[in-house]
């Protein structure tokens, strides 16, 4: 495996030759690249991600989110590591656009996965730190691009964050866990129903213990619950199973869900009409947001908004005027 120093930048052709080849030094410098804003970076990293998206993956990208406490370091730990014995590769990343002042949890996590992340088969990375939570997880949509390009199979997006960091991960993944406490329901979990409505598998963790009645409520609380939503436009039929993350414990029914729940999604080509309508949805959210970037770095645009910004405060005009006329100045009407 060829070595670079920090000194020396690789040319494009030895990024993409060393991704392939499973080189983690230049899989983690092309993803700083990513994460960077410099546009000498970003012209870089498009490109990279341009070679990438040639490769053709055929991985299995998984979302795994639910309330703080619910254990979901070691239920990625358990989960990834099981897959590696039945031959997977499996890259977990995080969308966090909350890390600067919380501090986030994947770092801890990582030292927490300590088989998982000493597992050659395994790579971890935390999402980069920001507020900007559109910006984070266009991020990591285009890292999970270079980990498939890198042989893993098996991506798995934890959520850190909270708010709509579940919608947005959603929108970047074929599969989405949600992790329940036992014995809680959704008011004291912080669990919106349109989160539970997006899951295509619930999972009750922390049935270890004395918890087995509690653990047996909630998982019946939410399959009755789970009646009353709509069929999903997959024809999967979301299930409710509980599982102890600590004890190792439920974990196999987990990944033969998982297992037939790919089955279904290829076989009904679902896998690829949902990709196309992710693309479709991060193209658009992609250009509005390097739109409204291009619209603040011009001067004369940003003098013009700030005045009518001072005008929409003063109540001189209405915000969607206000707006109008932006628009109106930057295409020059």
């Amino acid at each position: 495996m060829t070595q670079f120093s920090k000194r020396k930048k690789p040319t494009l052709s030895e990024y993409i030759n060393g991704i392939q080849s499973g080189n983690r030094i230049l899989l983690s410098r092309a993803i700083t690249l990513i994460e960077s804003t410099s546009p000498k970076h970003v012209k870089l990293a498009q490109e990279i991600i341009s070679e990438c998206l040639k490769l053709k993956s055929k991985s299995r990208r998984i979302g795994i989110t639910g309330a703080p406490g619910v254990g979901k370091s070691t239920f990625i730990e358990q989960l990834g590591t099981q897959l590696i014995e039945k031959g997977h590769q499996v890259a977990v990343l995080a969308v966090d656009p909350s890390s600067q002042v919380s501090k986030g949890s994947i770092l801890g996590d990582k030292t927490r996965m300590d088989t998982l992340s000493t597992n050659p088969k395994a790579y971890i990375r935390p999402s980069p730190a920001g507020t900007s939570l559109g910006g984070v997880a266009r991020k990591t949509r285009e890292t999970i691009i270079l980990c498939e390009a890198a042989g893993y199979d098996t991506i798995l997006i934890e959520t850190v964050g909270v708010g709509q960091s579940e919608t947005i991960v959603h929108s970047m993944v074929d599969f989405f866990i949600l992790l329940l406490l036992p014995g809680a329901g959704d008011e004291l979990q912080g669990i919106k129903r349109g989160i539970v409505e997006m899951a295509d598998f619930a999972i009750v963790n922390k049935a270890d213990g004395d918890r087995d009645p509690l653990v047996k409520q909630t998982v019946a609380s939410y399959r009755n619950a789970l009646h009353l939503f709509q069929a999903k436009s997959s024809n999967w039929v979301t299930k409710v199973n509980a599982c102890s993350a600590l004890e190792n414990r439920g974990i196999d029914k987990v990944i033969n869900e998982i297992e037939n729940y790919f089955k279904l999604i290829n076989e009904n080509d679902f896998i690829n009409v949902n990709r196309q309508n992710q693309a479709k949805f991060w193209f658009k959210e992609t250009l509005q947001s390097l739109f409204e970037t291009q619209i603040f770095e011009n001067m004369d645009i940003q003098k013009r908004y700030n005045l009518l910004e001072q005008k929409v405060l003063d109540g001189k005009i209405s915000p969607f005027l206000g707006a109008q006329e932006v628009i109106d100045f930057v295409f020059k009407k």
